[in-house]
């Protein structure tokens, strides 16, 4: 049986949020932590009080081995851990979230078949509102399923997703945040143009976010019906709506989620 339960291989921007989110989930002792800058590992092991180690370690030892390196690096980091992989003789599960990087590409890489479960997860998961998406191979059974789950509550949204989708779902909700970032940003320039602190533009973009999203989850309203409540006739709201259209805003938003697209596809 596994020592660790839980297992993380890069703990970076992503790889990091998502320990976060486990570790409100997961006891410490269940959890160990590698990175390919060890200082990065032990520093974010001490914040949440679990263990650091390397690679291999991590692969030898946890039953559910997150790999959280870049696309490009994933080959690499396989072909180090193959031979410690195989040598295991108990069960273990691959989370992998690599964009453009399919399931039965892991098979191919490591010369082996083992259980994937294949997540686009995105850095919002670190205070419990992000969103996971998520398929498993046929070979990843129903109990795993659930602990994986388990793992995953205090994350923000867990969404099961047929994995030819996942590519097309995380170009929103995997590189939205950046998108998002830069509205706000935006929103509270336009506010200290007109001679607003920017401490308090930047509070007040943020919440006008946050509240604007709540209301649309939980409204169930289409984004246009809630727009118009807010555009009266004649009024300053339908006048910023008008330059936006003019600047080919919408049209901006879904040429940066086709373009970030078309990059996953082309990885």
């Amino acid at each position: 049986m596994a020592e660790v339960k839980f297992g993380f291989i890069g703990t970076g921007n992503m790889g990091g949020a998502l320990a976060k989110a486990v570790r409100k989930t997961v006891p410490g002792h269940e959890m160990l932590l590698a990175d390919s800058m060890a200082a990065k590992a032990q520093s974010l092991a001490a914040e949440l009080n679990c263990k650091a180690a390397d690679n291999q370690t991590v692969a030898a030892g946890a039953k559910f081995i997150f790999l959280g390196v870049k696309p490009q690096m994933m080959k690499g980091l396989l072909e180090s851990i193959a031979e410690v992989l195989s040598e295991r003789t108990d069960r273990f599960v691959l989370v992998a979230m690599a964009a453009g990087i399919k399931i039965e590409d892991y098979s191919k890489m490591l010369g082996a078949e083992y259980p994937v479960i294949r997540i686009m997860p995105n850095t919002p998961v670190s205070i419990g509102e992000g969103v996971v998406l998520y398929d498993a191979s046929p070979d990843v059974f129903m109990d795993e399923i659930t602990d994986f789950s388990n793992c995953m509550r205090n994350a923000g949204l867990l969404d099961r997703l047929d994995e030819g989708l996942i590519d097309a779902a995380s170009a929103v909700s995997g590189c939205g945040p950046a998108f998002v970032y830069m509205f706000a940003e935006a929103l509270a320039d336009g506010a200290v143009e007109c001679g607003l602190p920017r401490a308090k533009a930047l509070e007040y973009a943020a919440q006008t976010l946050l509240g604007s999203a709540r209301l649309l989850l939980e409204s169930g309203k289409h984004p246009g019906v809630l727009k118009d409540e807010v555009c009266s006739p004649g009024g300053t709201t339908i006048a910023g709506v008008h330059t936006l259209e003019s600047e080919g805003f919408r049209g901006a938003v879904m040429s940066a989620v086709k373009a970030a697209f078309d990059k996953t596809k082309a990885l």
